[in-house]
Parts: structure tokens; sequence; C-alpha cells
């Protein structure tokens, strides 16, 4: 006569997976969190809401518990080993009693015992509802984060929430449920400008940083980069790639030097930032208050290069100093100020425009030496 094999018994049921898949289905569309993340999470959560709450109070192996969730329906069972003599029930089974379950059973065979979902305590419940919410705001903060790492060196446009004593400013960017929280630290602000709570300010995000309530977007007015991205959304030559912005000197809130090149043949790229009529470099210079900005053409001469930084002063001659990485420049007598600047202003953001060092002498004193 045949041997009975017996069935493996089928864990209680708890018919609640198409609800909480339709749940998790709603969260995807509001928030955006994915709903296999969402499963994981729930899982982890049923699974240590069960290890901490167990009857005999034992706190068993995470791999001990296996969840299966799906939209049929959720069930959980507990993987035990089994053995002669049990030392530790949380993880051992007796081999008589493995045998009522699989009856070819043998001793070290892992043999998979049903759990009793509803017999969840209180505790149970509350630990895995903590989870879940846990792993729904580090889902939101997750997301948020690579949303705006993507959006790091980019400028955006944002509200100024609050002014804090120290003189930072709050400032909301993004829209929808994109919106976010940054910070214009007090060292990034153009000196001068003055905001109020409503008002609408410009900003390029410097980085991002994971933080425990979120992530830590910072900005900036004062960045060079800054002028660099306004110019790009003034001149579509610089957008279609026509026009290379090849590098930016600035002090923020008083003057910027920018050095442009024509990628395509024909384009002036001095004309192109500028505008018809100054439009374009009127528009960039509205925004940031004031702020004067010089464009001239990049050469690969660095004698030329520095002549053309020098503006808008006249330049007779530049030329090397052998071993370093220096000029010397002769100007008109006349010219003298304008080249150095007020406070050495304009010497000041040619060399940091060029990358060299330059020595300004009047013309006067150079036929003397």
């Amino acid at each position: 006569m045949a041997r009975r094999t017996k069935k493996t018994p089928e864990a209680p049921k708890v018919d609640i997976g198409a609800e909480i898949f339709a749940s998790l289905r709603d969260l995807e569309k509001i928030k955006g969190i994915p709903v296999d993340y969402m499963v994981e999470r729930l899982k982890q959560a049923l699974t240590n809401a069960y290890r901490k709450d167990r009857e005999d109070h034992r706190d068993i192996p995470a791999e001990n518990v296996v969840v299966d969730l799906s939209e049929k329906g959720l069930n959980m069972y507990q993987i035990l080993t089994a053995v002669e003599d049990v030392w530790d029930d949380g993880i051992e089974i007796h081999i008589d009693a493995a045998r009522n379950i699989n009856p070819n059973a043998q001793v070290g065979d892992s043999i998979t015992v049903p759990v009793d979902i509803q017999k969840f305590g209180r505790i149970a419940a509350q630990t895995a509802k903590q989870v879940v919410i846990q792993g729904i705001r580090e889902a939101e903060r997750g997301m948020v984060y690579e949303s705006y790492s993507s959006k790091a060196q980019e400028l955006l446009t944002g509200t100024v929430l609050r002014l804090d004593p120290s003189g930072d400013i709050f400032v909301t960017i993004g829209q929808g449920n994109e919106k976010h929280d940054a910070v214009l630290r007090a060292s990034e602000q153009i000196p001068g400008e003055t905001y109020g709570p409503g008002d609408l300010i410009r900003v390029y995000v410097l980085e991002v940083h994971k933080a425990n309530r979120g992530p830590l977007v910072h900005v900036s007015r004062t960045h060079p980069n800054l002028v660099r991205r306004l110019f790009e959304l003034e001149t579509p030559e610089i957008e279609n790639g026509d026009v290379e912005v090849r590098n930016i000197a600035r002090e923020a809130g008083s003057r910027s030097k920018m050095a442009v090149r024509a990628i395509t043949e024909g384009v002036d790229p001095v004309g192109a930032c500028v505008g018809p009529r100054g439009g374009r470099v009127g528009a960039v210079v509205e925004e940031l208050h004031g702020e004067k900005i010089d464009i001239v053409v990049w050469s690969e001469d660095p004698c030329e290069y520095v002549k053309a930084a020098l503006s808008p002063a006249d330049v007779i001659s530049v030329s090397l100093i052998p071993g370093q990485k220096a000029c010397r420049v002769i100007v008109p007598d006349d010219q003298l100020s304008l080249a150095i600047g007020k406070e050495g202003q304009n010497a000041r953001l040619a060399a940091r425009l060029t990358g060299y060092k330059v020595d300004i002498k009047p013309a006067s004193q150079a036929e003397e030496e």
C-alpha cells in the first residue's frame, strides 16, 4: 500500500494583499515612491514585528522569518532546523515535529513553519506602522536628494521663505511635489542686496548634502557660474554652441569679467552676449542689481588675452616674464588709473581671468627703465 504523504499545512491567510497594493499604488501616484520599495519596507516591518513580539519574547534572526506579500494575500513563515535535541526553539524544531510537517524531513533540514499573523499584538502593529512611516520618509528624502543632486550647478528661481537672525536666507525652490527649502548663506549673498519673505530670487545651486531631516540644498548669488547661467538664458548663441564662455572672474555686486570665444566662424562672441542695443547684457546686469560686466574675447595668445582682459583700458604692449606665469604691461600714462582700476580691481580681475600675474607700468616709466 502506497504511503500517504502529508501536505505542508497552509499558513493562516490574511486577505489584505489587494488592499495593501491598492494603497501602495495610490502612494506611488501621490508621493512618487515605488511600490516595490514599499513592499520591501512592509516585509521588513512585519519581520521585525514578529521577531520582537513573539510569545516567548525571543529575538530570532531575521533570516529565519519569511514574509510572502502579494496581491493574493499576506503569509508568513518561520524557518527552523530539524534536530534531535532542541536547544533553541526560536531556530530549531524536533525531528518528530518536523516530520509532522514534512514526512521526508531529515536532521539538519530546513523546515518551513506557518505563522499565524492574526495573533500579532498591538505592539507588533505599532512597530510595523512606525517602520513603514520611516520608510516613506526615507524614500521621500532619497527622491528629493536625487532630484536636487541632478540640479547642482544649475540656475533656479525660488521664493524667499524667511530670514534667519544669522543673516542666512531660506528659499523655497521647485514646484508642486518637488518643492524644497534651500539655504542661501550670508557669505553667498551679494553685498547690498536685501530681500523679504515672498520675494522671487534667482540662485545658483552649489551642492546638495544628505542630512537627517532630508537633503540640505546650498545655493549662491555670488558664484561666478551664476553669471554664466544668466548669459546662457539670455544668449541663444551660447545655448546652441556658437559661442563658448571660457572663463569668468567676479567680485559679486561690483564687477565681473567674462571671456568668450566664437565656436562658429563668422559669429561675433562679444556682440552676441551684448545683444541688440545692449539688451542681453542689460538683462543680466539688472538681475545682478547693477553689477558691471566686461565681456572680452578669449585668445590662445596670453599677451592678447591679457590685453583684452584689461579692457576698458588701452594697452601699448604686453610681454611675458620668462620662468614665471606673469607678464609686464605697458599702458599710456593717462590710462594707468583706468588699467589698475579703483582699489586695483580691474588689474585684479584681469589677473584672475587670465591666470597671469599682471605688472602694469606707465609708458613714461618704461622708457626711463
